[in-house]
């Protein structure tokens, strides 16, 4: 079990890239909020430091993800990246909290803002950056599975919203509506909490060894039972670390097979799934069609 030079490359070039849009939009808010004292700046710039330490996380993750199997990991360390999301929901989270504490004090005490104009040429560069940013990790993600990209583009999709969200705040505070800046803030931070509850979700079923999708395993036992030679498949189990997807099933053949023929029909099984999934590990058990039924567990046809 191994990862592609491509994989790898994929992967290290969505995390880099990340971590340079965060660190470039870190600088780019910092000014912008200091000069202003927008909320919803304040929000984003928040935001931004969360996702610098996030991006950070998830390099290290995904370079500790892409090492191969070892004595000590048969297999493989896939789930770092699933840990890593489970770190940005809470790094997530947090900024949520903040956002709303900082949102909820704006609104109780209401301040001016300054230098709207300025802020809002930042938030043009930071949608620009973070569009730019989506559309390399769409493709990293369509490329590779990667729990721990997906878990940052759901996070800087997020951060496009808010984006957005901060743009319309500052638009409408240049024309003397300043005190929706903070009711855009608290908006935000409801929509950011539910961003963190999201990848904590799907960030658990991973760490939890959630099943693969039922279509994807009604499509092995398909495939399996399509083999000439073989009666049925049962006890089909999936699971998902990383990119790899490992599967263990029975199948059932004549007991009056040789080992050497029962042997070939497991192997062209394993091959016929691994032809339509690619990302699988294939374990196959080959059980006498008259013992299935004295079998402890569950049979699925």
């Amino acid at each position: 079990m191994s990862t592609s030079p491509e994989h790898a490359r994929l992967l290290r070039l969505a995390t880099r890239a990340s971590l340079a849009v965060a660190s470039i939009l870190i600088v780019a808010k910092a000014v912008a909020w200091w000069l202003s004292g927008s909320v919803s700046l304040l929000a984003g710039l928040t935001d931004s430091m969360l996702d610098g330490a996030a991006s950070f996380l998830n390099l290290l993750a995904v370079h500790y993800a892409l090492r191969p199997a070892d004595d000590d990991h048969r297999y493989g360390h896939g789930k770092a990246e699933a840990l890593s999301g489970m770190a940005q929901a809470l790094f997530i989270a947090v900024s949520a909290f903040l956002i709303g504490f900082q949102a909820v004090d704006r609104i109780q005490h209401p301040q001016p803002l300054g230098a709207p104009g300025l802020g809002l040429l930042v938030m043009v560069l930071s949608i620009g950056l973070t569009i730019a940013l989506l559309m390399l990790q769409h493709r990293v993600v369509k490329a590779t599975g990667s729990a721990a990209i997906r878990a940052d583009s759901l996070h800087y999709r997020s951060d496009l919203l808010l984006n957005f969200s901060i743009m319309l705040a500052l638009g409408l505070a240049y024309f003397g509506y300043s005190q929706l800046d903070a009711y855009f803030g608290l908006a935000i931070a409801f929509y950011i909490l539910w961003s963190a509850i999201s990848i904590a979700r799907e960030t658990v079923s991973v760490l939890m060894d959630a099943e693969l999708p039922v279509d994807v395993s009604a499509k092995m036992l398909e495939l399996a039972q399509g083999v000439p030679g073989v009666l049925g498949a049962h006890d089909l189990r999936t699971r998902i670390s990383g990119n790899h997807w490992f599967v263990q099933l029975h199948l059932e053949l004549p007991g009056t097979l040789t080992l050497s023929v029962a042997h070939d029909l497991c192997e062209r099984v394993e091959a016929a799934i691994q032809d339509e999934f690619p990302k699988a590990e294939v374990l196959v058990h080959a059980d006498p069609q008259e013992v299935v039924g004295r079998e402890d567990g569950p049979v699925l046809n």
